[in-house]
């Protein structure tokens, strides 16, 4: 049998020890406190692997958000360079304009000199002159423009791709049928009868626009461009020479450029007959072709120019009909061989770069 005793302290105690238990339950939580944060722990072992693993972490972290920084960075860089500035834009622009004005303007006066020494004797041009030459240039720019919008429709539509992809020589071959067709039938119709005539008209310029929309279609938008402003500066420099020049002065240069124009068409077709071995006769009928073709048609400008001026003052004598849309198909002829002849120099310079 067991007896179990438990003393407890009395109240009196208590009361006597009642000022020490008050300051060390003050004191002692903080320093626990203190104490737990602060002590070494006891297994150091597993400790430092965490640590490290942890460390580990960080640094990954960190790398992974300085390659995303670089990324971001990268982004925004990209970004700021895509950008233009539309001032700088304009500034661009105007450069361009005024460098084609340039050589525009060097270019007319260069072909005055040369060519124009012997200016007219008859104190200018007269009105009735100056007025058919104006309804004929303006006919030229609105076949143009016919010329310009049907090719691009016929691009943006896929009917050119339809048609190279069927056969090219027979769509080559038709379409240069069509418009020689579509030429002599717009020359024969008597120019009072308005509908036929420009219907006729506006058939040669669809025709002319599907011969020269695969061009279109292989090179580039600001290319076509520039190549119509060469050729706009060209043909009105030499324009100016002929208008501006005494009367029938270039008219016997006409037989020359027939046969010089024959002599670039065989150039043409030379590769169809050189064997692909002969790169330096090949490389000399391609000079021919485009820098010969750009001579014979310049010539032909200032030959067709002075050929309007006479037939002005032949039906100012009543000698024949005023025909500006008869005028008009020889200078778009002109017009479409300078400017393709353009756009093919300027892809040559294009790739070599």
């Amino acid at each position: 049998m067991s007896f179990t005793l438990t003393l407890r302290a009395g109240p009196a105690r208590l009361a006597s020890r009642l000022p020490q238990i008050v300051k060390t339950s003050t004191t002692s939580p903080s320093t626990a406190i203190r104490a737990f944060h602060n002590a070494t722990p006891k297994n150091a072992f597993f400790t430092a692997r965490t640590a490290s693993l942890a460390a580990r972490t960080n640094t990954k972290t960190s790398s992974s958000s300085n390659v995303l920084a670089r990324v971001k960075g990268a982004a925004r860089s990209y970004q700021q360079q895509a950008y233009a500035d539309p001032a700088a834009r304009r500034g661009e622009l105007i450069r361009k304009l005024v460098v084609g004005g340039a050589i525009f303007g060097g270019t007319l006066v260069a072909v005055n000199v040369m060519f124009n020494r012997e200016t007219r004797e008859d104190g200018g041009m007269p009105l009735f002159e100056r007025q058919y030459l104006n309804n004929t240039f303006l006919h030229t720019g609105l076949g143009v423009g016919i010329i310009g919008v049907s090719a691009y429709r016929m691009v943006t539509s896929g009917f050119v791709y339809r048609l190279m992809a069927t056969n090219p020589w027979a769509i080559g071959i038709g379409g240069i049928a069509l418009s020689i067709g579509s030429m002599i039938a717009t020359r024969s119709i008597d120019p009072d009868n308005y509908v036929p005539k420009y219907a006729f008209w506006t058939a040669f310029n669809v025709t002319q626009a599907a011969i020269v929309a695969p061009l279109m279609a292989m090179a580039a938008p600001a290319l076509l461009a520039r190549a119509g402003l060469y050729t706009v500066a060209m043909m009105g420099a030499i324009s100016f020479v002929g208008a501006t020049a005494k009367q029938e002065k270039y008219l016997y240069i006409g037989g020359p450029l027939l046969a010089g124009a024959a002599i670039v068409a065989v150039s043409g077709f030379a590769p169809l007959i050189i064997p692909a071995t002969a790169i330096r006769t090949l490389a000399l009928t391609e000079n021919l072709w485009l820098y010969g073709g750009l001579a014979v048609f310049g010539g032909f400008t200032l030959y067709d120019v002075q050929k309007v001026l006479h037939h002005a003052r032949l039906a100012e004598r009543g000698l024949i009909k005023r025909d500006p849309v008869n005028e008009s198909i020889s200078l778009e002829l002109d017009f479409l061989n300078i400017w393709v002849r353009m756009v093919q120099i300027l892809m040559m310079q294009q790739r070599r770069k």
